[in-house]
Order: C-alpha cells, then structure tokens, then sequence
C-alpha cells in the first residue's frame, strides 16, 4: 500500500523531491471582506521564502472605555495585552503545491489558529481560506488598497510606526549545530591519529 501511495504522489508531482511553484506574490495591504481591518502581508523579516501578515489598521481600534484594543483572548497569557493594532496574525505561509499559500492564521475574535491558504486570481482580490480541525473551513475575498486610512501602520515591520513579528518570526533561524570539531594536530607537525 505505501508504495502505491508513493507512487501516486510521485505521479501528481507531490513528492517531497519535488520543487513546487511559486505563487503569485500576495504582498500588499488588504482590505478584509467584512471591512473591519487592514491586513499587510510582505515576506516574513527573518524567512524572505514565506509570507506573514499584520494587522495594521482596525474599523475600531478602541475598546468600548476608548483604550486600545489588547488580544485578551489569546491562548498564550503572554501575549494578552499585547495591542491588537499591529500584531502578527499570518504565521510564515509557505507555498504548496497547489501554487497557493498556506500556514497558520490567528483569528482575534476567539483566540485560535487556523488552517490557512490564500492566493491571488483576479488583480486586486485575495482569496483567504481558513480551516479548523481540516473540515470547518469558510473563505473570503480580501480586496487590495492602495490608500492609508487614518490610523493604519505604515511604518517598516518592527519599527515603532509599523506593525510587530511575533517572537518566532522576528529573529533568524536558528544556524544547525556545527559538526563536532576534529582535535587539532599536535604542534609537532606530525598527522593526527585516527
């Protein structure tokens, strides 16, 4: 059964030998469906082959006392009072072999991460499907601006006027373990032992 399965996959191109297209570009600002926030998406600061997007403007960027929203939903207690406005939301998507994005998205609204893929069709629409659990899954079409409205992010990502990369997308992976050092040959000049 395995290797039929192999088989298949090799067949349809999906081996993981297998290089895949590259997407469309989907760096931009984006409006959502619903029009209730501004998605910037560019290539992720330390991981330039994905992509990671930003809340950078927000309909309503104030609670209902007329202080900044905070992600007080957040499974992580960590961040739950980090500003709304600003945060990551698009975990470093990675291109698929369906020529799409995909990864992990978080949604504010209830704290959770989804299954993600979006990609570009028509000029000007991103197309955003999310899943939970692999078969709860709803889409959008996202729409392009090019304009700044009051209050949005336009600052370089993790600059003090621009949004903020979580913790695990700010900084460079990690280099892998170097191979253990060899003992240096005695000062002598003689080869060293095996």
């Amino acid at each position: 059964m395995k290797k039929v399965l192999t088989g298949a996959l090799v067949a349809l191109g999906l081996s993981s030998g297998t290089a895949l297209a590259t997407p469309k570009d989907p760096s931009g600002t984006w409006l959502t469906e619903d029009g209730r926030a501004r998605i910037r998406i560019e290539k992720c600061p330390s991981r330039t082959d994905r992509v990671c997007g930003y809340a950078v403007w927000l309909k309503t960027p104030n609670d209902d006392k007329g202080q900044p929203r905070v992600d007080f939903k957040n499974s992580d207690a960590k961040k739950r009072t980090r500003p709304s406005l600003g945060h990551q939301l698009m975990m470093g998507l990675k291109p698929n072999a369906d020529n799409r994005y995909e990864g992990q998205i978080y949604n504010a609204d209830d704290g959770k991460l989804y299954d993600v893929s979006i990609w570009t069709e028509e000029p000007g629409e991103l197309n955003v499907r999310g899943c939970l659990m692999g078969f709860l899954c709803g889409s959008q079409t996202w729409t392009r601006v090019n304009d700044t409205a009051p209050g949005q992010l336009t600052g370089p990502t993790g600059s003090p006027t621009g949004p903020r990369p979580d913790a695990e997308w700010a900084a460079a992976p990690k280099a892998a373990p170097a191979a253990a050092a060899k003992p240096a040959a005695p000062a002598t000049g003689a080869p060293p032992k095996p």
